[in-house]
């Protein structure tokens, strides 16, 4: 038996927040991204407030501790803050309060609402932004196949119910429709959608375009734009993760989306390098690839109820997935989708390069016979791809391969198969059937 931990009641929180010292510093130095302050005496993660006597105080977030001094980054513009300037700590432990009152909503990763409906809601329990840690032995792994309406995916690359999957692409190849069509989809008891340094714009077709007024009332839209700092770029995941985790524990099956995970990394970058972090593999410093592991981690299903399913984008630097961060999330995850600029260019909807896709828990939840179905089609995929320069130069004679005969036979069906609109799902059973059918025709 699995003993699930409760999430810990808000004035509870509050209490264990609460510092009868008012723990105050100095402002020292003053950088575009960074501050520098001989106090407070605060652990890393807290919470502080800068200023304040002129106008509203600057929050910001303790990510350097030393000796004598402080490296705080502040999660909005430094420009107000002066040589001087008190720095007080307002919660010397990272928490956030969580309940049904974050469902409909879109906040920014400090909670603060961005939709205009007002504060949300009074929140009685707590959750640590660092998440609570879950024995190896109280997960469990994905038994049930996740039906996500996209026909690539259903019938070729099974995901599972819990598991971690990534979308990786370059710029422009259509990871984001990709993941809204994702988004409808799936089924799940609630969604928890997650922005880090995308467009404004972006933010409001995901909630307005992408869900409709039922879904929306059981997702939570977190926000953290590009023009925004690097400090709350890097709150936006472990925020949303603490929201999908509460609701976890709840016994929910919650979608998690984050979009992307690599300027998530980007922004730890930043505010590591302004911590001082040594650079190393493209400036990554040592604290991304800490963080990364315990993001992944903190998904999936257990044993007692409740699971997330995570879906992340990864935004590789070239069309090849041999960056650094790259390699590091396709190593953590349980799958990949790598996405095609060439079929995104030939006007192939979803441009998922089947061969190179990856779902590594397909064999537990898809069964024998939709296995080999999949192994089959991705089988002529394969073939063409290596046999692509002989066909397409007009060297090869029909009749010389069978197997690749079957494969050009086969090619024109299978594209067509793989191709979707982004609003026209298909449900998983149809397309089992409708592959079987295709290459029952080809034999």
């Amino acid at each position: 038996m699995t003993i699930r931990t409760p999430p810990e009641h808000a004035y509870v929180a509050a209490i264990r927040a609460t510092d009868p010292v008012r723990r105050t510093g100095a402002v020292t130095r003053v950088m575009p991204t960074f501050v520098e302050a001989d106090g407070p005496d605060a652990p890393l993660g807290s919470l502080c407030a800068i200023g304040g006597e002129r106008a509203e105080p600057t929050l910001a977030e303790i990510v350097n501790v030393e000796r004598t001094r402080v490296t705080l980054a502040p999660y909005s513009s430094a420009a107000a803050i002066r040589i001087g300037d008190e720095v007080h700590a307002l919660q010397t432990g990272a928490t956030l309060p969580v309940g049904d009152a974050w469902l409909g909503r879109v906040v920014d990763p400090l909670g603060r609402p961005l939709d205009g409906d007002g504060p949300l809601g009074h929140c009685t329990e707590s959750w640590p932004l660092a998440g609570v840690a879950t024995p190896p032995l109280a997960r469990q792994s994905p038994e049930q196949p996740l039906e996500t309406g996209v026909r690539a995916l259903d019938a070729l690359l099974t995901l599972g119910v819990g598991q971690r999957v990534g979308l990786f692409a370059g710029s422009g190849v259509g990871k984001t429709t990709l993941l809204g069509s994702l988004t409808r989809g799936v089924r799940a008891d609630v969604r928890v959608l997650c922005l880090v340094g995308e467009r404004g714009r972006e933010a409001e077709e995901c909630w307005n375009r992408t869900l409709s007024a039922a879904e929306r009332a059981r997702s939570t839209l977190v926000v953290a734009t590009s023009d925004q700092s690097a400090a709350l770029r890097a709150r936006s995941v472990p925020a949303a993760l603490s929201i999908a985790e509460y609701f976890r524990s709840q016994g929910a099956h919650v979608l998690l989306m984050i979009d992307s995970i690599t300027r998530y990394a980007l922004a730890l970058r930043e505010t590591g390098l302004a911590a001082g972090e040594p650079p190393t593999m493209r400036a990554y410093t040592p604290g991304v690839f800490a963080a990364l592991p315990k993001i992944v981690e903190r998904c999936g299903a257990l044993k007692d109820g409740g699971a997330i399913t995570a879906l992340m984008t990864v935004l590789t630097e070239s069309d090849e997935i041999d960056d650094p961060m790259a390699e590091t999330m396709r190593a953590l995850l349980d799958g990949h989708i790598v996405l095609s600029r060439e079929l995104a260019e030939r006007g192939h909807f979803p441009p998922i390069q089947v061969p190179k896709s990856v779902s590594r828990v397909s064999r537990y939840v898809a069964s024998d016979a939709e296995r080999a179905l999949a192994a089959d089609a991705i089988a002529q995929l394969a073939l063409y791809e290596t046999s692509k320069p002989l066909v397409e130069s007009g060297l090869y004679t029909v009749g010389s391969h069978p197997a690749l005969d079957r494969t050009l036979r086969l090619r024109p069906a299978l594209l067509a198969f793989l191709q979707q609109a982004p609003d026209r799902p298909t449900e998983r059973k149809q397309a089992i059937a409708m592959l079987a059918s295709l290459l029952e025709t080809a034999a």
